[in-house]
Protein backbone atom coordinates (compact mmCIF):
# COMPACT_ATOMS: atom_id res chain seq x y z
CA UNK A 1 0.00 0.00 0.00
CA UNK A 2 1.43 3.49 -0.76
CA UNK A 3 1.53 5.64 1.81
CA UNK A 4 1.09 9.60 1.65
CA UNK A 5 3.31 11.67 3.77
CA UNK A 6 0.54 12.14 6.89
CA UNK A 7 0.40 8.72 7.02
CA UNK A 8 3.48 7.65 7.60
CA UNK A 9 4.11 10.51 10.36
CA UNK A 10 0.69 10.30 11.49
CA UNK A 11 1.89 6.25 12.05
CA UNK A 12 4.45 7.36 14.73
CA UNK A 13 2.32 9.36 16.84
CA UNK A 14 1.54 7.94 20.72
CA UNK A 15 -1.96 8.77 21.58
CA UNK A 16 -2.37 10.23 24.92
CA UNK A 17 -3.60 8.43 27.90
CA UNK A 18 -5.21 9.23 31.27
CA UNK A 19 -3.08 9.51 34.00
CA UNK A 20 -5.13 6.67 36.01
CA UNK A 21 -4.68 4.26 32.90
CA UNK A 22 -0.50 4.73 32.46
CA UNK A 23 0.26 1.71 35.07
CA UNK A 24 -1.95 -0.63 37.27
CA UNK A 25 -5.67 0.16 37.76
CA UNK A 26 -8.38 -0.96 40.12
CA UNK A 27 -12.10 -0.97 39.84
CA UNK A 28 -13.56 1.43 41.97
CA UNK A 29 -17.38 0.89 42.37
CA UNK A 30 -19.90 3.71 42.89
CA UNK A 31 -23.31 3.67 43.33
CA UNK A 32 -26.30 1.26 41.86
CA UNK A 33 -27.48 2.24 38.35
CA UNK A 34 -31.20 2.00 37.53
CA UNK A 35 -32.22 2.88 33.16
CA UNK A 36 -33.22 6.40 32.05
CA UNK A 37 -36.80 5.45 31.94
CA UNK A 38 -39.39 2.59 32.30
CA UNK A 39 -36.98 0.91 34.83
CA UNK A 40 -39.18 -2.28 35.97
CA UNK A 41 -39.60 -3.42 31.94
CA UNK A 42 -36.07 -3.10 31.95
CA UNK A 43 -35.30 -4.44 34.94
CA UNK A 44 -37.35 -7.27 34.10
CA UNK A 45 -35.57 -7.45 30.44
CA UNK A 46 -32.43 -7.66 31.78
CA UNK A 47 -32.28 -8.82 35.63
CA UNK A 48 -28.21 -10.19 35.17
CA UNK A 49 -27.33 -7.01 34.20
CA UNK A 50 -29.57 -4.27 35.50
CA UNK A 51 -28.42 -1.72 38.32
CA UNK A 52 -24.70 -2.67 37.59
CA UNK A 53 -22.50 0.27 39.32
CA UNK A 54 -20.58 3.06 37.94
CA UNK A 55 -17.28 1.88 37.08
CA UNK A 56 -14.07 4.44 37.62
CA UNK A 57 -10.17 3.41 37.23
CA UNK A 58 -8.06 4.48 40.00
CA UNK A 59 -4.00 3.53 40.38
CA UNK A 60 -3.84 0.32 42.02
CA UNK A 61 -1.14 -2.51 42.30
CA UNK A 62 0.25 -4.79 39.47
CA UNK A 63 -1.37 -8.05 39.29
CA UNK A 64 -0.75 -11.26 37.26
CA UNK A 65 -3.56 -11.76 34.82
CA UNK A 66 -4.02 -15.68 33.03
CA UNK A 67 -4.07 -15.70 29.19
CA UNK A 68 -7.37 -14.96 27.28
CA UNK A 69 -8.59 -14.40 23.91
CA UNK A 70 -10.86 -11.10 22.94
CA UNK A 71 -13.03 -10.57 20.12
CA UNK A 72 -13.72 -7.29 18.83
CA UNK A 73 -16.52 -6.04 16.18
CA UNK A 74 -17.49 -2.73 14.19
CA UNK A 75 -20.88 -2.16 13.64
CA UNK A 76 -22.77 0.73 11.79
CA UNK A 77 -21.74 3.21 10.10
CA UNK A 78 -18.17 4.57 10.13
CA UNK A 79 -16.64 7.51 12.29
CA UNK A 80 -13.08 8.42 12.99
CA UNK A 81 -10.90 6.36 15.03
CA UNK A 82 -12.14 2.98 14.98
CA UNK A 83 -8.65 2.10 14.12
CA UNK A 84 -7.27 3.67 17.43
CA UNK A 85 -9.89 2.02 19.55
CA UNK A 86 -8.88 -1.27 18.48
CA UNK A 87 -5.26 -0.37 18.70
CA UNK A 88 -6.05 0.95 22.05
CA UNK A 89 -7.45 -2.33 22.99
CA UNK A 90 -4.69 -4.15 21.42
CA UNK A 91 -2.09 -2.25 23.53
CA UNK A 92 -4.58 -2.73 26.93
CA UNK A 93 -4.61 -6.61 26.99
CA UNK A 94 -0.93 -7.24 25.64
CA UNK A 95 0.00 -4.95 28.49
CA UNK A 96 -1.97 -7.42 30.77
CA UNK A 97 -0.90 -10.29 29.25
CA UNK A 98 1.69 -10.78 26.24
CA UNK A 99 0.23 -14.08 25.16
CA UNK A 100 -3.32 -12.54 25.43
CA UNK A 101 -4.80 -12.30 21.44
CA UNK A 102 -7.44 -10.32 19.37
CA UNK A 103 -9.77 -11.54 16.95
CA UNK A 104 -11.83 -9.20 14.28
CA UNK A 105 -14.82 -10.17 13.41
CA UNK A 106 -15.13 -9.14 9.29
CA UNK A 107 -17.70 -6.93 8.47
CA UNK A 108 -19.47 -6.26 11.55
CA UNK A 109 -21.98 -8.79 13.47
CA UNK A 110 -22.36 -10.68 10.54
CA UNK A 111 -18.36 -11.92 10.87
CA UNK A 112 -19.54 -12.85 13.68
CA UNK A 113 -22.61 -15.13 12.97
CA UNK A 114 -21.36 -16.03 10.29
CA UNK A 115 -18.33 -17.30 11.94
CA UNK A 116 -15.88 -14.77 9.39
CA UNK A 117 -12.81 -13.71 11.40
CA UNK A 118 -9.06 -12.81 11.48
CA UNK A 119 -6.85 -12.47 14.13
CA UNK A 120 -5.48 -9.01 14.70
CA UNK A 121 -1.60 -8.98 15.09
CA UNK A 122 0.66 -6.35 16.18
CA UNK A 123 1.96 -5.59 12.10
CA UNK A 124 -1.54 -5.35 11.19
CA UNK A 125 -2.47 -2.96 14.44
CA UNK A 126 0.21 -0.57 13.37
CA UNK A 127 -0.60 -0.70 9.72
CA UNK A 128 -3.60 1.17 10.94
CA UNK A 129 -2.86 3.13 13.95
CA UNK A 130 -4.24 6.70 13.29
CA UNK A 131 -5.88 6.42 10.39
CA UNK A 132 -9.33 7.40 9.63
CA UNK A 133 -11.47 4.04 8.08
CA UNK A 134 -12.74 0.86 9.68
CA UNK A 135 -11.30 -0.93 6.60
CA UNK A 136 -9.07 -2.86 9.45
CA UNK A 137 -11.99 -5.63 9.53
CA UNK A 138 -15.02 -3.47 7.91
CA UNK A 139 -18.00 -2.87 9.23
CA UNK A 140 -21.59 -4.20 8.88
CA UNK A 141 -25.35 -3.34 9.85
CA UNK A 142 -26.60 -6.94 11.24
CA UNK A 143 -28.32 -6.82 14.25
CA UNK A 144 -27.62 -9.49 16.88
CA UNK A 145 -31.27 -9.75 18.49
CA UNK A 146 -32.00 -13.19 18.01
CA UNK A 147 -31.31 -16.53 20.00
CA UNK A 148 -29.53 -18.50 17.47
CA UNK A 149 -27.19 -15.54 16.56
CA UNK A 150 -26.55 -15.80 19.95
CA UNK A 151 -25.83 -19.41 19.89
CA UNK A 152 -23.62 -19.02 16.34
CA UNK A 153 -21.95 -16.66 17.74
CA UNK A 154 -21.29 -18.33 21.13
CA UNK A 155 -20.04 -21.46 18.64
CA UNK A 156 -16.92 -19.90 17.23
CA UNK A 157 -16.20 -17.44 20.72
CA UNK A 158 -15.88 -21.44 22.42
CA UNK A 159 -14.03 -22.49 19.80
CA UNK A 160 -11.78 -19.24 19.40
CA UNK A 161 -11.38 -19.55 23.40
CA UNK A 162 -12.59 -15.90 23.15
CA UNK A 163 -13.73 -14.72 27.17
CA UNK A 164 -14.45 -11.12 25.53
CA UNK A 165 -16.04 -8.99 23.10
CA UNK A 166 -16.02 -5.35 22.35
CA UNK A 167 -18.66 -4.29 20.19
CA UNK A 168 -17.79 -0.66 18.71
CA UNK A 169 -20.79 1.12 17.21
CA UNK A 170 -23.65 3.32 17.89
CA UNK A 171 -27.24 3.66 20.10
CA UNK A 172 -28.64 0.32 18.30
CA UNK A 173 -25.21 -1.54 18.28
CA UNK A 174 -24.77 -0.82 21.74
CA UNK A 175 -28.29 -1.88 22.72
CA UNK A 176 -27.63 -5.03 20.88
CA UNK A 177 -23.94 -5.52 23.00
CA UNK A 178 -26.58 -5.10 26.26
CA UNK A 179 -28.70 -8.10 25.12
CA UNK A 180 -25.92 -10.15 23.96
CA UNK A 181 -24.07 -9.58 27.70
CA UNK A 182 -27.34 -10.35 29.23
CA UNK A 183 -28.34 -13.32 27.10
CA UNK A 184 -24.54 -14.80 27.81
CA UNK A 185 -24.68 -14.16 31.36
CA UNK A 186 -27.99 -15.73 31.68
CA UNK A 187 -26.50 -19.04 29.91
CA UNK A 188 -23.51 -18.67 32.47
CA UNK A 189 -21.43 -18.89 29.16
CA UNK A 190 -18.27 -17.46 30.55
CA UNK A 191 -18.45 -14.63 27.55
CA UNK A 192 -18.11 -10.83 28.69
CA UNK A 193 -19.67 -8.51 26.08
CA UNK A 194 -18.25 -3.95 26.34
CA UNK A 195 -19.49 -1.81 24.13
CA UNK A 196 -17.74 1.31 22.87
CA UNK A 197 -19.50 4.48 21.72
CA UNK A 198 -19.40 5.70 18.01
CA UNK A 199 -21.66 7.84 15.74
CA UNK A 200 -20.46 11.19 14.65
CA UNK A 201 -24.18 12.17 14.80
CA UNK A 202 -23.09 12.94 18.30
CA UNK A 203 -26.43 11.30 19.66
CA UNK A 204 -25.24 8.89 21.79
CA UNK A 205 -24.10 10.86 24.92
CA UNK A 206 -25.40 11.58 28.51
CA UNK A 207 -23.56 12.61 31.79
CA UNK A 208 -21.26 9.72 31.60
CA UNK A 209 -20.39 9.68 27.75
CA UNK A 210 -19.53 13.42 27.11
CA UNK A 211 -19.41 12.72 23.37
CA UNK A 212 -19.21 9.63 21.01
CA UNK A 213 -16.19 9.41 19.15
CA UNK A 214 -16.06 10.71 15.47
CA UNK A 215 -18.19 13.70 16.04
CA UNK A 216 -15.48 15.73 16.77
CA UNK A 217 -13.49 14.71 13.50
CA UNK A 218 -16.63 14.85 11.48
CA UNK A 219 -17.77 18.17 12.66
CA UNK A 220 -13.88 19.64 12.08
CA UNK A 221 -13.71 17.88 8.54
CA UNK A 222 -17.63 19.70 7.27
CA UNK A 223 -16.11 22.74 9.14
CA UNK A 224 -13.21 23.22 7.11
CA UNK A 225 -15.26 22.62 3.92
CA UNK A 226 -18.25 25.08 4.92
CA UNK A 227 -15.62 27.60 5.81
CA UNK A 228 -13.86 26.75 2.49
CA UNK A 229 -17.32 27.71 0.56
CA UNK A 230 -17.93 30.71 2.74
CA UNK A 231 -14.79 32.19 1.57
CA UNK A 232 -15.98 31.41 -2.19
CA UNK A 233 -19.81 33.19 -1.16
CA UNK A 234 -17.94 36.12 0.18
CA UNK A 235 -15.61 36.78 -2.60
CA UNK A 236 -18.18 36.02 -5.67
CA UNK A 237 -21.18 37.40 -3.36
CA UNK A 238 -23.64 36.18 -5.94
CA UNK A 239 -25.14 32.43 -4.78
CA UNK A 240 -26.90 31.61 -1.80
CA UNK A 241 -25.28 27.98 -0.70
CA UNK A 242 -27.76 25.32 0.54
CA UNK A 243 -25.79 22.86 2.51
CA UNK A 244 -27.11 19.69 4.50
CA UNK A 245 -24.98 17.82 6.76
CA UNK A 246 -25.39 14.42 8.41
CA UNK A 247 -27.26 13.73 11.29
CA UNK A 248 -31.13 12.00 10.87
CA UNK A 249 -32.03 11.99 14.42
CA UNK A 250 -30.60 15.02 16.20
CA UNK A 251 -29.17 18.19 14.78
CA UNK A 252 -25.83 17.99 17.18
CA UNK A 253 -23.63 18.38 13.53
CA UNK A 254 -25.34 21.13 11.96
CA UNK A 255 -24.78 22.88 15.41
CA UNK A 256 -21.37 22.39 15.66
CA UNK A 257 -20.66 23.62 12.52
CA UNK A 258 -22.93 26.34 12.56
CA UNK A 259 -20.23 27.47 16.03
CA UNK A 260 -17.48 26.45 14.41
CA UNK A 261 -17.93 28.53 10.78
CA UNK A 262 -20.88 31.20 12.12
CA UNK A 263 -23.20 30.57 8.62
CA UNK A 264 -25.68 33.06 7.71
CA UNK A 265 -28.38 30.17 9.17
CA UNK A 266 -28.84 27.15 10.89
CA UNK A 267 -31.85 25.04 11.04
CA UNK A 268 -32.54 23.35 13.98
CA UNK A 269 -34.35 20.45 13.65
CA UNK A 270 -35.61 20.36 17.60
CA UNK A 271 -36.38 23.68 18.09
CA UNK A 272 -38.70 23.53 14.55
CA UNK A 273 -40.48 20.51 16.45
CA UNK A 274 -40.62 22.46 19.95
CA UNK A 275 -42.15 25.32 18.11
CA UNK A 276 -44.22 23.40 15.90
CA UNK A 277 -43.04 25.08 12.90
CA UNK A 278 -44.24 24.08 9.36
CA UNK A 279 -42.48 24.23 6.35
CA UNK A 280 -43.75 27.16 5.06
CA UNK A 281 -42.72 29.04 8.56
CA UNK A 282 -39.34 27.42 8.33
CA UNK A 283 -39.45 28.99 4.09
CA UNK A 284 -40.55 32.31 5.09
CA UNK A 285 -38.05 32.10 7.86
CA UNK A 286 -35.19 31.96 5.18
CA UNK A 287 -36.68 33.87 2.59
CA UNK A 288 -36.64 36.93 5.07
CA UNK A 289 -33.18 36.94 5.92
CA UNK A 290 -32.55 36.30 2.24
CA UNK A 291 -34.68 39.77 1.59
CA UNK A 292 -32.78 41.80 4.45
CA UNK A 293 -29.25 40.91 3.11
CA UNK A 294 -30.40 41.90 -0.26
CA UNK A 295 -31.73 45.43 0.67
CA UNK A 296 -28.11 45.87 2.80
CA UNK A 297 -26.59 44.80 -1.17
CA UNK A 298 -25.69 40.84 -0.29
CA UNK A 299 -27.11 39.25 -2.17
CA UNK A 300 -25.33 36.26 -1.06
CA UNK A 301 -25.04 33.41 1.97
CA UNK A 302 -25.07 30.47 3.85
CA UNK A 303 -27.74 28.27 4.91
CA UNK A 304 -27.30 24.85 7.29
CA UNK A 305 -29.54 22.41 7.29
CA UNK A 306 -29.99 19.00 9.36
CA UNK A 307 -30.15 15.89 7.10
CA UNK A 308 -33.74 14.85 9.15
CA UNK A 309 -35.42 18.34 9.48
CA UNK A 310 -38.30 16.86 7.36
CA UNK A 311 -38.51 14.49 10.03
CA UNK A 312 -39.28 16.81 12.68
CA UNK A 313 -41.26 19.49 11.34
CA UNK A 314 -44.66 18.39 12.58
CA UNK A 315 -47.09 18.84 9.53
CA UNK A 316 -44.78 16.56 7.50
CA UNK A 317 -44.49 13.64 9.86
CA UNK A 318 -48.01 13.61 9.86
CA UNK A 319 -47.80 13.56 6.40
CA UNK A 320 -45.61 11.08 5.68
CA UNK A 321 -46.74 8.53 8.94
CA UNK A 322 -50.45 8.77 6.14
CA UNK A 323 -48.23 8.40 2.98
CA UNK A 324 -46.24 5.57 4.88
CA UNK A 325 -50.11 3.67 5.89
CA UNK A 326 -51.53 4.74 2.56
CA UNK A 327 -49.17 3.02 0.46
CA UNK A 328 -48.77 0.43 2.22
CA UNK A 329 -51.86 -0.43 1.69
CA UNK A 330 -52.50 0.54 -1.79
CA UNK A 331 -49.23 -0.06 -3.42
CA UNK A 332 -50.31 -2.02 -6.32
CA UNK A 333 -52.97 0.52 -6.95
CA UNK A 334 -50.34 3.27 -7.07
CA UNK A 335 -47.71 1.63 -9.26
CA UNK A 336 -50.62 1.10 -11.91
CA UNK A 337 -51.46 4.62 -12.33
CA UNK A 338 -49.61 6.44 -15.29
CA UNK A 339 -46.74 8.35 -14.05
CA UNK A 340 -47.82 11.66 -14.77
CA UNK A 341 -51.08 11.09 -12.86
CA UNK A 342 -49.69 9.74 -9.68
CA UNK A 343 -49.31 12.90 -8.11
CA UNK A 344 -53.20 13.76 -8.67
CA UNK A 345 -54.07 10.42 -7.22
CA UNK A 346 -52.57 10.58 -4.22
CA UNK A 347 -53.59 13.96 -3.25
CA UNK A 348 -57.02 12.83 -4.06
CA UNK A 349 -56.47 10.24 -1.44
CA UNK A 350 -55.25 12.11 1.41
CA UNK A 351 -56.81 13.92 4.35
CA UNK A 352 -57.54 17.59 3.30
CA UNK A 353 -54.73 18.86 5.46
CA UNK A 354 -51.95 16.21 4.01
CA UNK A 355 -53.19 16.83 0.75
CA UNK A 356 -52.89 20.87 1.06
CA UNK A 357 -49.13 19.92 1.82
CA UNK A 358 -48.54 17.45 -0.37
CA UNK A 359 -49.63 19.86 -3.14
CA UNK A 360 -47.47 22.88 -2.24
CA UNK A 361 -44.32 20.46 -2.68
CA UNK A 362 -42.03 20.55 -5.87
CA UNK A 363 -42.55 18.33 -8.34
CA UNK A 364 -39.01 16.32 -7.54
CA UNK A 365 -39.52 16.29 -3.35
CA UNK A 366 -43.53 15.07 -3.98
CA UNK A 367 -41.97 11.99 -6.27
CA UNK A 368 -39.26 11.31 -3.79
CA UNK A 369 -41.83 10.71 -0.71
CA UNK A 370 -43.96 8.81 -2.37
CA UNK A 371 -42.13 6.59 -4.50
CA UNK A 372 -38.69 5.97 -2.64
CA UNK A 373 -39.17 3.35 -0.13
CA UNK A 374 -37.58 1.29 2.30
CA UNK A 375 -37.70 -2.46 2.77
CA UNK A 376 -40.21 -1.13 5.66
CA UNK A 377 -42.52 0.38 2.98
CA UNK A 378 -41.56 3.56 4.75
CA UNK A 379 -39.88 6.87 3.09
CA UNK A 380 -36.66 6.99 2.99
CA UNK A 381 -35.93 10.20 4.43
CA UNK A 382 -32.37 10.40 3.85
CA UNK A 383 -32.68 10.30 0.14
CA UNK A 384 -34.92 13.75 0.29
CA UNK A 385 -32.94 16.62 -1.07
CA UNK A 386 -33.98 19.05 1.73
CA UNK A 387 -31.32 21.21 0.70
CA UNK A 388 -33.17 21.65 -2.97
CA UNK A 389 -36.61 21.38 -1.58
CA UNK A 390 -35.79 24.57 0.58
CA UNK A 391 -33.99 26.54 -1.69
CA UNK A 392 -36.85 26.06 -4.48
CA UNK A 393 -39.59 27.32 -2.24
CA UNK A 394 -37.55 30.11 -0.69
CA UNK A 395 -37.13 31.46 -4.92
CA UNK A 396 -40.89 30.81 -5.41
CA UNK A 397 -41.67 33.11 -2.37
CA UNK A 398 -38.86 35.76 -2.86
CA UNK A 399 -40.21 35.64 -6.76
CA UNK A 400 -43.89 36.69 -5.03
CA UNK A 401 -42.21 39.47 -2.93
CA UNK A 402 -40.44 40.39 -5.71
CA UNK A 403 -43.79 41.28 -7.66
CA UNK A 404 -45.11 42.79 -4.29
CA UNK A 405 -42.34 45.02 -3.93
CA UNK A 406 -40.90 43.74 -0.53
CA UNK A 407 -37.67 42.15 -2.24
CA UNK A 408 -35.27 44.14 -4.37
CA UNK A 409 -32.15 41.69 -4.77
CA UNK A 410 -31.29 38.41 -6.78
CA UNK A 411 -31.45 34.74 -5.83
CA UNK A 412 -29.06 32.31 -6.79
CA UNK A 413 -28.60 28.84 -5.08
CA UNK A 414 -25.71 26.38 -5.26
CA UNK A 415 -26.45 23.33 -3.45
CA UNK A 416 -24.49 20.46 -1.17
CA UNK A 417 -24.44 17.36 1.04
CA UNK A 418 -21.71 17.05 3.63
CA UNK A 419 -21.72 13.16 4.85
CA UNK A 420 -19.71 10.74 3.76
CA UNK A 421 -17.05 13.04 2.98
CA UNK A 422 -16.53 13.19 7.09
CA UNK A 423 -16.83 10.02 8.47
CA UNK A 424 -13.50 7.68 7.25
CA UNK A 425 -11.49 10.95 8.04
CA UNK A 426 -8.10 10.50 9.71
CA UNK A 427 -8.97 11.46 13.31
CA UNK A 428 -7.85 14.85 15.23
CA UNK A 429 -5.80 14.47 18.00
CA UNK A 430 -8.61 14.84 20.01
CA UNK A 431 -10.25 11.57 18.41
CA UNK A 432 -6.80 9.82 18.23
CA UNK A 433 -6.35 10.31 21.81
CA UNK A 434 -10.11 9.66 23.11
CA UNK A 435 -10.74 6.57 20.74
CA UNK A 436 -7.51 5.05 22.15
CA UNK A 437 -8.29 5.86 25.64
CA UNK A 438 -11.88 3.98 25.28
CA UNK A 439 -10.15 0.72 23.64
CA UNK A 440 -7.67 0.91 26.39
CA UNK A 441 -10.15 1.38 29.41
CA UNK A 442 -12.56 -1.64 27.61
CA UNK A 443 -9.41 -4.06 28.26
CA UNK A 444 -9.38 -2.35 32.05
CA UNK A 445 -13.06 -3.40 32.01
CA UNK A 446 -12.46 -6.73 30.95
CA UNK A 447 -9.45 -7.65 33.11
CA UNK A 448 -11.95 -6.84 35.80
CA UNK A 449 -14.36 -9.00 34.86
CA UNK A 450 -17.31 -6.68 33.76
CA UNK A 451 -20.17 -7.40 30.78
CA UNK A 452 -22.58 -5.00 30.11
CA UNK A 453 -20.52 -2.33 30.50
CA UNK A 454 -19.88 0.43 28.16
CA UNK A 455 -16.49 2.19 27.93
CA UNK A 456 -16.47 5.53 29.56
CA UNK A 457 -13.65 8.50 29.24
CA UNK A 458 -14.96 11.92 31.10
CA UNK A 459 -13.62 15.53 32.03
CA UNK A 460 -12.71 15.63 28.41
CA UNK A 461 -12.29 19.26 27.90
CA UNK A 462 -9.08 18.95 29.66
CA UNK A 463 -5.95 17.67 28.95
CA UNK A 464 -5.93 13.91 28.37
CA UNK A 465 -3.72 12.77 31.45
CA UNK A 466 -6.94 14.47 33.43
CA UNK A 467 -9.81 12.59 31.73
CA UNK A 468 -11.32 9.93 33.96
CA UNK A 469 -11.83 6.17 32.72
CA UNK A 470 -14.46 3.79 33.37
CA UNK A 471 -17.63 1.96 32.83
CA UNK A 472 -20.86 2.68 32.75
CA UNK A 473 -23.71 -0.36 32.72
CA UNK A 474 -25.36 0.08 29.17
CA UNK A 475 -28.83 -0.58 30.81
CA UNK A 476 -28.35 3.00 32.57
CA UNK A 477 -28.99 4.54 28.87
CA UNK A 478 -31.93 2.51 28.31
CA UNK A 479 -35.98 2.94 27.52
CA UNK A 480 -38.81 1.02 25.61
CA UNK A 481 -39.87 2.86 22.48
CA UNK A 482 -42.08 1.41 20.05
CA UNK A 483 -39.92 0.22 17.11
CA UNK A 484 -41.79 -2.04 13.91
CA UNK A 485 -44.99 -2.08 16.20
CA UNK A 486 -43.47 -3.71 19.48
CA UNK A 487 -42.34 -2.18 22.08
CA UNK A 488 -38.22 -2.49 22.27
CA UNK A 489 -35.47 -1.96 24.91
CA UNK A 490 -33.01 0.86 23.39
CA UNK A 491 -30.61 3.16 23.98
CA UNK A 492 -32.18 6.60 24.60
CA UNK A 493 -31.47 9.24 21.86
CA UNK A 494 -29.76 12.29 22.99
CA UNK A 495 -31.14 15.61 21.10
CA UNK A 496 -30.09 19.26 20.81
CA UNK A 497 -31.03 20.54 24.15
CA UNK A 498 -32.88 24.12 23.40
CA UNK A 499 -32.17 24.90 27.38
CA UNK A 500 -28.37 23.71 27.04
CA UNK A 501 -25.61 25.82 26.60
CA UNK A 502 -24.40 25.25 23.26
CA UNK A 503 -27.81 25.61 21.62
CA UNK A 504 -28.00 28.90 23.81
CA UNK A 505 -24.87 30.28 22.67
CA UNK A 506 -25.97 29.86 18.98
CA UNK A 507 -29.52 31.55 19.85
CA UNK A 508 -27.67 34.79 21.53
CA UNK A 509 -25.79 35.32 17.98
CA UNK A 510 -27.46 33.91 14.98
CA UNK A 511 -29.62 37.36 14.36
CA UNK A 512 -26.30 39.41 14.55
CA UNK A 513 -24.73 36.49 11.69
CA UNK A 514 -28.30 36.62 9.54
CA UNK A 515 -27.21 40.06 9.11
CA UNK A 516 -23.69 40.37 8.87
CA UNK A 517 -21.34 38.36 6.88
CA UNK A 518 -19.60 37.11 10.24
CA UNK A 519 -17.85 33.82 8.72
CA UNK A 520 -15.21 31.87 10.27
CA UNK A 521 -12.79 30.05 8.64
CA UNK A 522 -11.57 26.96 11.17
CA UNK A 523 -9.09 25.54 7.78
CA UNK A 524 -8.43 21.81 7.42
CA UNK A 525 -7.55 19.55 11.22
CA UNK A 526 -4.12 20.14 12.26
CA UNK A 527 -1.86 17.98 13.75
CA UNK A 528 1.17 19.05 14.30
CA UNK A 529 1.94 22.44 16.52
CA UNK A 530 0.41 24.89 19.27
CA UNK A 531 -2.18 23.13 21.68
CA UNK A 532 -4.70 25.69 20.92
CA UNK A 533 -4.42 25.26 17.21
CA UNK A 534 -4.39 20.79 17.75
CA UNK A 535 -5.79 19.77 20.33
CA UNK A 536 -8.84 21.63 20.70
CA UNK A 537 -12.49 19.97 21.55
CA UNK A 538 -15.38 20.68 19.59
CA UNK A 539 -17.14 23.91 21.07
CA UNK A 540 -19.87 21.67 22.18
CA UNK A 541 -18.20 19.90 24.60
CA UNK A 542 -16.72 23.71 25.57
CA UNK A 543 -20.29 24.77 26.40
CA UNK A 544 -21.38 21.99 27.75
CA UNK A 545 -18.53 22.07 30.76
CA UNK A 546 -17.90 25.54 30.95
CA UNK A 547 -16.84 25.84 34.22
Amino acid sequence: MTKSALQIARAAYQPKLPKALTGAVVAKEGEPTQSVADQEDIKKLFPNTYGMPLIQFVEGEAKEFAPMNVGVILSGGQAPGGHNVISGLFDGIKKLNPANKLYGFILGPGGLVDHNYMELTADIIDEYRNTGGFDIIGSGRTKLEKEEQFEKGYEILKELGIKALVIIGGDDSNTNACVLAEYYAAKNYGVQVIGCPKTIDGDLKNDMIETSFGFDTACKTYSEVIGNIERDCNSARKYWHFIKLMGRSASHIALECALQTQPNICIISEEVEAKNMSLDDIVTYIAQVVADRAAAGNNFGTVLIPEGLIEFIPAMKRLIAELNDFLAANGEEFNSIKRSKQRDYIISKLSPENAAIYASLPEGVARQLSLDRDPHGNVQVSLIETEKLLSEMVATKLAAWKEEGKFVGKFAAQHHFFGYEGRCAAPSNFDADYCYSLGYTASMLIANGKTGYMSSVRNTTAPAAEWIAGGVPITMMMNMERRHGEMKPVIQKALVKLDGAPFKAFAAVRDTWAKETAYVYPGPIQYFGPTEVCDQPTKTLQYEQAK
